[in-house]
């Protein structure tokens, strides 16, 4: 969409001139006469830049820059005025201006002015989207991607997070489950209070109901006190039963038995206490399989799966691999130094498997930065071995992603350097396969080629012979 500018000048000759041309630079512009107006137009819309005269009639442009900048922080003014003094000058920018012209000034001034306001304005929110983005990689980890699956994951967290709904995590081991469960705690309406987790596979059957559930002094020999189960601990918050496919089946009975009711019983108890949680379980196993061999409740799987939320292994992501690569090298960098990953190192970790998902990944990251002493991650510093050529391509990234990658080997090193001709290098090493490929789709048919790139035909030619691309070549192709 195009930017939303505001002019506000009472000389009509020059809000005549800067409409107009602002509008032949395809600018959406408005023009009032005034400081009031000013006000009143940008209470009614979301303008994205303000032309501000100092001096109008009833309020002037400073009192009408305050107004404007309470009503929109992100908003740029530029203010206008032809008595350019010091005072004027602070007195504008100390109350948020982002410039200021004096006039006279050529509308080749007011447009680049415009171009530099606006790409200000658009370089703070990037700034501020990137900060809340880091924020949130830093909290929840490795719970960070651009695979379409991925989005997926963040925009089911996003429609039930505000809910109490039971949701059931299912993906392989190390792919982030308990990450998401804390995610979906985090931007829930119980955030602030307890997030408690219990993996069922960590915890011996025998000592799982009363890790589940709490005991009483006396309930079992070594009971010398009251202990308060983790169901209990969650009350009010969220509670995360990790691996629930590894509990035994009476201890189901017990647990589909008390998120039914809302209430437990101490081992060795006879007291009723209510509980308020909102559950979130997670598993790597076949669930359903589980229940075919008579192994899991179906009454419990039922309970637990209202929304089920799949989490990709890493292996069907590849293209997030450098993204978490460069996570947990910012992550353990202040403790182990900074360090950068050569070009075949990389290839080999976007090639692996990774059976242990992100979490095998994130150890292999380590431990290589321990093992890089000189500052640059190699192919030998991995304990993992070579993968094929076509294995180290991500199968899955976009063309834009695998030319990215292939640049910055080509960039990098070249920071010394005066100049490198790189643009013009660079522009030529893609214009000639995409002439060819294009070529190649018409049968060689200049014309039809021409249309497709969105070129004339005589620039077409004059390419093709900057390249040495002969067209009677590529027929049939």
């Amino acid at each position: 969409m195009a930017a939303r500018i505001l002019i506000a000048d009472d000389e009509d000759s020059l809000r005549w001139v800067l409409e107009k041309g602002l509008k032949q630079a395809a600018y959406d512009v408005t023009a009032v006469s005034d400081g009031e107006s000013a006000v009143r137009a940008f209470e009614a819309e979301p303008f994205d830049l303000a032309f501000l005269d100092v001096r109008m009639p009833g309020m002037d442009g400073l009192t009408a820059l305050k107004r404007l900048r309470e009503l929109r922080p992100d908003a740029q003014v530029i203010v206008m005025t032809a008595h350019g003094t010091m005072d004027t000058a602070i007195q504008a920018m100390q109350k948020g201006a982002y410039d200021y012209l004096t006039k006279p000034f050529d509308l080749d001034e007011v447009m680049l002015l415009t171009e530099r306001a606006l790409s200000a304005a658009r370089l703070t929110e990037e700034v501020k989207s990137l900060k809340s983005g880091l924020q949130e990689v830093w909290e929840f980890g490795a719970l960070i991607g651009r695979h379409p699956r991925m989005q997926d994951v963040y925009k089911t967290i996003g429609r039930i997070a505000g809910s109490d709904v039971t949701v059931l995590l299912r993906g392989d081991s190390g792919t982030g489950k308990e990450l998401v469960a804390r995610a979906i705690h985090h931007y829930s309406r119980r955030a602030g209070r307890p997030f408690v987790a219990v993996s069922c596979a960590a915890i011996p059957g025998t000592l799982l109901e009363s890790e589940l559930f709490g005991h009483e002094r006396g309930a079992f020999t070594d009971a010398k006190d009251r202990r308060l189960g983790k169901l209990e601990l969650a009350h009010g918050g969220t509670f995360y039963l990790d691996e629930v496919g590894d509990m035994p089946l009476d201890l189901q009975t017990k647990l589909l038995r008390s998120l039914q009711e809302r209430t437990i019983e101490r081992v060795g108890g006879n007291e009723s206490i209510r509980i308020d949680v909102r559950v979130l379980a997670a598993t790597n196993r076949d669930l359903e399989g589980l229940m075919k061999e008579g192994k899991f409740r179906e009454d419990l799987y039922y309970r637990l799966n209202v929304v089920t939320l799949n989490l990709p292994p890493l292996r069907e992501r590849r293209r997030d691999i450098p993204l978490l690569v460069d996570h947990f090298l910012g992550k353990y960098g202040p403790e182990l130094g900074e360090r950068r990953v050569a070009p075949e190192a990389l290839d080999r970790l976007v090639g692996h498997d990774w059976p242990g998902n992100v979490r095998e990944l994130e150890n292999v990251v380590q431990r290589a930065m321990v093992m890089a002493t000189s500052g640059v991650i190699l192919p030998e510093h991995l304990p993992i071995g070579p993968v094929s050529a076509a294995a180290s391509v991500a199968v899955d990234a976009t063309l834009e992603e695998i030319i990215e990658r292939k640049l910055l080997d080509c960039v990098r090193g070249l920071r010394s350097q005066a100049s490198a001709n790189l643009y013009d290098l660079m522009i030529g090493l893609v214009e000639k396969p995409l002439l060819r490929a294009v070529l190649r789709e018409t049968a060689g048919n200049q014309v039809r080629a021409a249309q497709i790139l969105g070129i004339n035909r005589n620039t077409l030619r004059k390419k093709l012979t900057e390249h040495g691309i002969d067209p009677d070549t590529l027929e049939g192709s």
